[in-house]
């Protein structure tokens, strides 16, 4: 259980970094409302969902433990230079999301969302890496992070599709996003150093 937080803390934090993917769900909110605009959320979570499905299944064919900590050592390394790019970013809402785009339509954003989803080497990165950390895991435990990690995905996508159809909220979540990105970076950076310390631990064996 004490796994589990941890790894859905660091997921969900990191999530909340905006990137193309959320800055396409603001736009298209913005322009067509939330309800066209959940058409990309599903599709941002599907391309996810493939990703964890790659990288969790990928994980379970590797039988050697010195492979894993190998990869594991790796993963780690991407995560604290994730936490450490966290950390510095400077975002802004400001001006996103505003304008007519067009004519849309649920299945055109859909479209687009799992495109934008599947085109992002960092998702796929991030789960690959993510994936490393948990090679003591078992099939079903990474089974139910995966169908957690895709509900948390479209979850998040939906609430930020809601909540950016106007201006006011969106006002908000720019105030607070810079303290969300420093805890995200520390919170992703820790994990990463977590995983350094076992991969190295199970190489010194």
């Amino acid at each position: 259980m004490d796994q589990f937080l941890v790894v859905a803390l660091a997921h969900f934090l990191a999530l909340l970094i905006p990137g193309v993917d959320f800055f396409l769900i603001v736009r298209t909110s913005a322009a067509h409302g939330w309800r066209s605009a959940s058409g990309t959320c599903l599709g941002i979570a599907l391309a996810n969902g493939v990703f964890i499905a790659a990288a969790f299944s990928g994980l379970a064919l590797v039988d050697s433990q010195n492979v894993l900590a190998w990869i594991e050592l790796a993963g780690g390394l991407f995560l604290v230079y994730m936490g450490i790019v966290f950390w510095r970013a400077r975002v802004s809402l400001a001006g996103k999301g505003d304008g007519a785009v067009g004519r849309s339509t649920w299945l055109k954003n859909l479209g687009l969302g799992t495109a934008s989803g599947l085109l992002n080497p960092k998702n796929a990165l991030f789960y690959v890496s993510l994936a490393a950390t948990l090679s003591s895991a078992s099939p079903a435990l990474l089974a139910l992070y995966g169908v957690w990690m895709f509900s948390i995905v479209l979850a998040w996508d939906l609430f930020v599709a809601v909540a950016m159809g106007s201006r006011r909220p969106r006002a908000l979540l720019a105030r607070v996003l810079p303290g969300i990105i420093k805890v995200a970076g520390i919170v992703v950076m820790l994990f990463g150093i977590g995983a350094l310390a076992a991969a190295v631990g199970t190489l010194m064996r």
